[in-house]
């Protein structure tokens, strides 16, 4: 029986820092109001003109995880790319990376669970590993938020919470058991689909549509969110997949070593770190800097957190996702 290890880790953020204050210039909003509600200070936006994009981003962390892993592009067998911001609304950016980093023909797979995809990605690369199936797979998360918000008054409530970014892990074959990824868990509450949601475009409101209104008014093309309903059920969805995780592999809160929670609002974290006892070391969170990135957040956490030396060999990492669909998602692995 094979299991998967992370053997690389690599992230990509744009250098354009967007402040609170540098917020408070487009709309009715101030950083003293943000952090308050969110803890973010700053975010990183793509500028304009820039050549970054999802897919962009996504191919230079991936660089950086594949050399970390000590592999080549030639080394990897599948590509598993997690987002809610593609470059087209088709096809989607695992081909394109497949492309930009000139790889053989290998398969891509693109994951849409919007703030849970890294960490479904990390369980599709588990199973195909196990199975024997793959022995180096590539998983990114990226998203390119900037482009798509409501950057007046009217949607400062999402508008001031997401960034952009990127994040990638390489997964490869290890036969020891006793590292790597030891379980993950991943579950769906589609009723509340609409608490969180981009509406349009869609097969819903397509392309004629669009042309026959040109309606500046029309705001279902940007991210709505229902930020007090979001807030109550992820922070009962965080526990519930964190206490799975351990109880599948006959653990504790006590023995997680780094919890990395996704990074949607600093008081989802602080609830969940307060609740499982944890203290300051056991939870990394860089919301602060980076804002809400999506797919992109957990993995650009874990990097961080590594780079940093706070994850070290036979550590007890747990990562934890929740966000639309809604869906939510843990790993369990022993570093």
């Amino acid at each position: 029986m094979y299991n998967s290890k992370i053997t690389g880790l690599g992230y990509y953020v744009p250098d354009n820092i967007i402040t609170n204050d540098d917020l408070s210039k487009m709309m009715d909003t101030n950083d003293e109001w943000i952090q308050e509600r969110t803890g973010i200070k700053e975010r990183r936006w793509i500028k304009k003109g820039s050549d970054d994009t999802t897919a962009t981003m996504g191919a230079k962390a991936a660089k950086i995880a594949i050399e970390r892993a000590g592999l080549t592009k030639d080394d990897i067998d599948f590509i598993v790319f997690a987002t809610l911001s593609p470059d087209y609304y088709f096809p989607g950016g695992g081909v394109q990376i497949q492309d930009i980093l000139e790889m053989p023909t290998i398969g891509a797979l693109d994951i849409r669970n919007q703030c849970s995809g890294f960490v479904y990605g990390i369980s599709v690369a588990d199973q195909f590993i196990k199975t024997g199936m793959y022995k180096n797979i590539l998983v990114i998360g990226s998203e390119y938020h900037s482009g798509g918000l409501d950057l007046s008054t009217r949607g400062r409530n999402v508008a001031v919470i997401f960034g952009d970014g990127a994040g990638a892990a390489v997964l490869s074959r290890t036969e020891d058991n006793s590292k790597g990824v030891l379980s993950t868990h991943l579950h769906s509450e589609g009723k509340y689909a609409e608490k969180l949601m981009v509406e349009g475009p869609s097969i819903r409101r397509w392309v004629p549509q669009l042309l026959e209104e040109n309606n500046p008014e029309d705001i279902s093309y940007y991210p709505y969110m229902d930020g007090q309903f979001v807030f109550k059920n992820a922070v009962v969805r965080f526990s519930e997949v964190i206490m799975e995780g351990l109880m599948t592999n006959n653990l504790k809160p006590t023995d997680i070593d780094m919890l990395i929670p996704h990074q949607a609002n600093l008081r989802i974290a602080q609830f969940i770190q307060k609740k499982f006892g944890l203290s300051d070391d056991q939870v990394f969170n860089n919301i602060m800097k980076y804002g809400n990135t999506t797919a992109a957040s957990v993995v650009i956490a874990l990097t961080e957190a590594w780079e940093e030396g706070k994850i070290k060999d036979g550590d007890l990492v747990v990562l934890a996702a929740f966000g639309s669909g809604f869906t939510w998602a843990s790993a369990v692995i022993r570093w």
